[in-house]
């Protein structure tokens, strides 16, 4: 886990009993893994076609989908190592986003300030993930609280 929150263990014998009965909680579990999938594939079309601040903006994006408020506790050098970039280089990628208004950040720490900002300088990978995300969990309906539904159906699967 990046963040703090909760984190719940599960007998593997009572998830696979659980499962090879069909119904619903299989139904969502192979729902979830076509997401994932998908996310991990699109990540690594990312890593190969687009810019380190488009990667930059669709990580910390996603990374709030995840978090409760707009903070996230990570440093940049840890976002480097993720995102497979030099830590100088987030360091450049991040100053802009502050400069520009979007976040701000200390040592550990990022506040994003204008969500709107990021989604307009992230690249499409980040909306092509949350649409198959909300395609495959949609459990709400539309976004929650002004935050994408596949928030809200990771947050319940694991919860």
């Amino acid at each position: 886990m990046l963040s703090e929150g909760y984190g719940y263990r599960l007998k593997s014998n009572a998830l696979k009993r659980e499962f090879m009965l069909g119904g619903q909680f299989q139904y969502t579990l192979l729902r979830f893994t076509q997401a994932l999938m998908t996310q991990m594939s699109q990540t690594a079309v990312c890593n190969r076609y687009h810019s380190l601040n488009q990667q930059l903006c669709r990580w910390l994006l996603m990374t709030l989908d995840r978090l409760p408020d707009n903070q996230i506790h990570i440093t940049q050098e840890l976002i480097a190592s993720m995102l497979g970039f030099r830590r100088e280089g987030v360091t450049v990628a991040v100053g802009r986003l502050k400069t520009d208004g979007a976040i701000t950040c200390t040592r550990g720490h990022i506040t994003v300030l204008d969500r709107p900002k990021l989604e307009k300088r992230a690249c499409e990978c980040y909306t092509v993930v949350n649409k198959e995300y909300d395609r495959l969990l949609n459990i709400h309906g539309n976004a929650c609280n002004g935050r994408s539904s596949s928030k809200v159906a990771v947050s319940t699967i694991w919860a």
